[in-house]
């Protein structure tokens, strides 16, 4: 399905890179909503976003406040000028959110995750001309998340825009939530005109780390951030240690290298240049494989000669070993190389098994 979107459009404020939405994990207190949105005021940002209703992992958790914040976002509204935005998991949510004259909504991944939850969202906003950020689902499934966008599309709805929020995984990783800026550049790819914020305070869980992943998502050239700002991280009610000052929030953006997306005569030639030469690497790599798996053929006749089984584990410890030491040497990510030759392992056993199938169908035949 075709998505037809328009651009999501807010008078007063310049939509360009990057577009900052700004505000606390959880509007806790009157108070704290007012002075953190004063700080971010004054700092610029033109979006307040604070969580009223929040999903949490395990039951005692602080769940947010309830409808009963929506007042003092209404407030923010009236005093700084600012745009509201609240997360919604629900019909009724997005009804409670219409009428404090909330202005953008975004579907948490927890709820992107699950499909009749998203439907009752589109419905809930049919006939609305109001934006719509839906988060990337909890686990890394493009399609689904494409999905829950065909969802408010088919219910008219058509100011859209993504947040990458990054997905959950079971290793340990200095991240909260991994990023693998893959997805959302496939998302790019297929859906080019989708705006797309990253959310740095998820996907790192950690305020030393939000630089760095806002760089990233700059060269990425997407187009926006969703950042926790709180007047005093340290005594947040949930997710401190994601969260920055609105004084620290202004330092990391003014760190920020925004690079043009636009290439000149002058240094499209250069570009071209380089960028031949990875295709040519590209073939041989490609050469490469393919002399590889011919190979892998050859064992698998070998081995169905010798009554020997496909998968042999020593040798593959022996490989993965080896081939970490080699990226070592040649400055590679070890990391990568080794998930290549995960997946390169993965092919040949593949192959080796389909070749052992054959030669047995062929014997019995005989």
């Amino acid at each position: 399905m075709e998505l037809k979107l328009k651009p999501i459009e807010l008078p007063g404020v310049e939509m360009k890179r990057p577009i900052v939405i700004a505000g606390p994990c959880s509007a806790e207190t009157d108070e704290q909503v007012m002075n953190t949105a004063r700080e971010l005021a004054e700092n610029g940002i033109k979006i307040f976003r604070a969580g009223i209703w929040k999903p949490r992992t395990r039951p005692g958790a602080f769940e947010g406040v309830g409808s009963a914040g929506l007042p003092w976002l209404q407030r923010v509204k009236q005093e700084t000028g600012m745009y509201i935005a609240v997360e919604v998991a629900t019909a009724q949510h997005v009804y409670e959110a219409i009428k404090f004259g909330v202005d953008i909504v975004w579907i948490g991944a927890r709820t992107t995750a699950n499909p009749f939850a998203v439907q009752e969202i589109a419905d809930a906003l049919r006939g609305s001309d109001m934006p719509v950020l839906v988060k990337n689902p909890v686990n890394p499934d493009l399609e689904l998340w494409i999905g829950a966008f065909e969802r408010l599309n088919r219910a008219g709805i058509c100011r859209l825009g993504a947040i990458h929020r990054g997905f959950s995984v079971y290793d340990k990783s200095r991240f909260r939530n991994h990023p693998q800026w893959q997805i959302p550049i496939e998302l790019r790819r297929r859906i080019p005109q989708l705006p797309i914020f990253t959310d740095p305070s998820h996907i790192t869980g950690n305020s030393n780390l939000i630089q760095e992943v806002s760089q990233d998502a700059m060269d990425l050239n997407f187009d926006g951030l969703i950042i926790e700002s709180h007047e005093c991280p340290a005594r947040a009610w949930s997710d401190a240690s994601q969260q920055v000052t609105p004084a620290h929030l202004k330092i990391i953006l003014n760190s920020l290298i925004l690079r043009d997306h636009a290439i000149g005569d002058k240094s499209r030639v250069t570009l071209d240049e380089l960028r031949a030469q990875i295709d040519k690497l590209d073939t041989q790599i490609l050469e490469s494989l393919a002399k590889r798996m011919n190979i892998s053929k050859e064992i698998a006749k070998f081995k169905y000669d010798h009554n020997i089984t496909v998968l042999q584990t020593r040798r593959y410890d022996e490989i993965l070993k080896s081939r970490r030491e080699k990226a070592e040497q040649f400055k590679l990510n070890p990391e990568f190389v080794i998930k290549v030759y995960e997946d390169i392992h993965e092919e040949s056993v593949n192959t080796q098994t389909a070749v052992m199938k054959q030669l047995a169908e062929e014997q019995n035949k005989e």
